[in-house]
């Protein structure tokens, strides 16, 4: 009994990442928006009532798409984040900075999915959360170790607004940091995706030819906003 239900569960997942496999070659060709369940029970040769049992509708295979890419953005920033000395903080931006811009590369129309336009009608679910801040999570960690170790050295800048309440987020990303120094380090962020977005939605075409130069450069004056020295 054991072993049949064990068999069914290895069916089971090896038709879902069969099903994903063909969403993101979907996304590809007709973007989130034209993602269909009936497309890809067509490309597998199986009934469409079939998926329904694997995915109930195209907003949870959305859902199951967008935790995946969220997920693998994630962890290949801690992967490559955690090949740094933990004393070296500068270091340790600067590779998590050039992970995101190689995955986001690399993966375009994932990348579009999770940082692009809405998809019309859908609402990511309270599910994506855990996924969505594995990358800020590491940021958080990297300006939180510098300021314990007194390796911030912020520059002078005109007093920010206050955080708000709903900023505790943040707070609890970047424990014992100063309001002041999580404004510096959300620009940074900011700065950060804004970036890659230009680069890979193509708003440097024609005008930045080094790209891979231009960003490394981009993240260093971030890490000076940020005060990280080493």
């Amino acid at each position: 009994m054991t072993a049949s239900r064990t068999a069914r569960e290895r069916v089971r997942a090896e038709l879902t990442k069969e099903i994903t496999d063909i969403a993101r070659r979907q996304l590809a060709t007709e973007g989130a928006g034209g993602l269909s369940l009936r497309a890809v029970a067509r490309e597998m040769g199986m009934v469409s009532s079939a998926i329904y049992r694997y995915f109930p509708s195209r907003d949870d295979l959305l859902t199951t798409l967008i935790i995946d890419g969220y997920n693998a953005l994630g962890e290949a920033v801690e992967r490559a984040e955690a090949t740094c000395p933990r004393e070296a903080h500068r270091q340790r931006w600067l590779t998590a900075c050039h992970a995101v811009r190689d995955w986001a590369v690399a993966h375009p129309h994932e990348y579009a999915l999770i940082y692009g336009s809405p998809v019309p009608g859908y609402q990511a679910p309270q599910d994506t959360i855990a996924a969505r801040v594995r990358d800020v999570t590491v940021l958080g960690r990297i300006v939180a170790d510098a300021w314990r170790a007194g390796a911030l050295r912020t520059p002078e800048t005109d007093a920010p607004p206050e955080l708000g309440p709903d900023s505790a987020n943040f707070r609890a990303l970047m424990p014992e940091v100063p309001d002041s120094v999580i404004w510096l380090a959300l620009t940074a962020w900011t700065t950060l995706y804004g970036w890659v977005n230009f680069e890979v939605f193509g708003q440097f075409n024609n005008a930045i030819d080094d790209r891979g130069t231009a960003f490394g450069h981009a993240m260093g004056l971030m890490g000076d906003t940020m005060g990280l020295a080493q």
